[in-house]
């Protein structure tokens, strides 16, 4: 993993919120890489994140800072640095290492390295992986994924708007997407739209330039100010039959997509808790009232160790998720207990970090209330925790309970 030898090895090496040493379980190769992304993180990216957020902008030269990290394709056989692909334990660990410094960042280098990449990884075939990963895994060229439209989220599977007619060699598509991270600069987005002819979804990887299509940035976002969501309008957009992903045969490959990716979330959901966490109890320790640290209040202290049992319960819970995805055994809804469970106790974290803070939690200085927005978005997005409950329900009592 190529970062910087002049940087110090070692940051942090035990969180404060690993309070049942879970990072133990790495090895000592893993930990080793953790250690140094944890060093790239907290030198390179943690000190520009309030600038941009503040300005909603992104920050370009942090594509030129994950270049020389390493960190990309860390996860795909034949395309990181690492031979071979790290485990999912590693792999989930280093997402929480992004997520406890922003989300924002996070949630770009998600796109890009898991739905994006995966995307094409799962759903291509060999001479599309080659033509595309290479230039994805150094980051020279970044990806993005458009799957949610203006009038459908977690609807999306049966009521697809965006639609794909094929003429010759060439596919033409027509409709809206919305929400579509990195969407404004992406390199390669990955559309998925419905075949007119089957009625089946496919994915096709729209190149930036092709005419068309048209992503304008959303603004006024209160969660994830420095990712660059975009709105996408395709008017008559051509794409060559050789950029349609072959393995990609419907709606069923897209929810293989978003069974390995989710779980990425919830380990970035971690990540927000213990950012937020640690932020409340560096806080705690600081902050003098009535003469003497806040810490020494109870009910400071029943916030903090609410907080730490959230993050303890989370960790463990995702542990598990990822020896099981090694194994090759985990499933889908195993997947979205994850996300469901991991995010929600990640909401009441920064909702009691924040009220440590008092009135101070409520301005950009202190960082806790960039944690505390962004949350709301991590709540939301690869499936509503109502959405991840409805696929969990339906597993264990084996009745359906979707409308439609």
């Amino acid at each position: 993993m190529t970062i910087d030898a002049t940087l110090p090895t070692q940051v942090d090496d035990q969180l404060a919120a690993d309070f049942y040493l879970y990072e133990s379980l790495l090895s000592d190769e893993e930990r080793e890489i953790l250690l140094k992304a944890r060093t790239f993180l907290a030198k390179e990216i943690k000190p520009l994140v309030n600038e941009y957020w503040g300005k909603a902008e992104f920050p370009f030269e942090f594509i030129e800072k994950f270049r020389g990290s390493g960190l990309a394709a860390l996860a795909y056989e034949g395309y990181g640095e690492h031979k071979p692909a790290i485990s999912h334990l590693l792999s989930g660990t280093l997402a929480m290492e992004l997520g406890r410094v922003d989300a924002s960042t996070a949630t770009f280098f998600g796109v890009h390295n898991g739905l994006g990449f995966y995307s094409i990884y799962y759903g291509g075939d060999q001479a599309q992986r080659d033509r595309f990963l290479p230039a994805m895994a150094t980051m020279e060229k970044i990806g993005a994924f458009a799957l949610t439209e203006p009038l459908g989220g977690s609807d999306v599977s049966g009521g697809m708007r965006t639609t794909a007619r094929r003429e010759g060699d060439t596919w033409v598509l027509n409709g809206a997407k919305k929400w579509i991270g990195n969407a404004t600069f992406a390199d390669y987005v990955v559309v998925f739209a419905r075949d007119v002819e089957d009625n089946k979804v496919k994915a096709f990887v729209v190149e930036k330039g092709t005419p068309g299509f048209s992503p304008v940035k959303i603004e006024g976002k209160i969660a994830l100010r420095i990712v660059q969501n975009a709105e996408i309008t395709l008017t008559d957009v051509h794409v060559p039959e050789a950029n349609r992903l072959q393995n990609m045969r419907g709606f069923r490959d897209v929810g293989e997509v978003l069974r390995q990716t989710r779980s990425g979330v919830a380990w970035q959901a971690l990540g927000v808790m213990i950012g937020a966490y640690e932020l409340a109890l560096d806080y705690a320790k600081e902050r003098i009232a009535f003469g003497r640290p806040i810490a020494k209040f109870q009910m400071v202290q029943d916030l903090l160790v609410k907080s730490l049992g959230n993050i303890t319960a989370s960790w463990g819970m995702l542990v598990q998720l990822a020896r099981l995805q090694d194994q090759g055994i985990f499933r889908d809804e195993q997947s979205a207990l994850a996300k469901e469970y991991v995010a929600a106790r990640m909401r009441e974290v920064v909702a009691w970090s924040r009220e440590i803070f008092g009135g101070n939690g409520i301005v950009l200085d202190y960082d806790i209330a960039r944690f505390f927005s962004d949350a709301e978005a991590l709540y939301s997005y690869e499936g509503t925790h109502q959405m991840q409950t409805l696929i969990v329900g339906k597993s264990i009592t084996g009745h359906s309970a979707f409308v439609g």
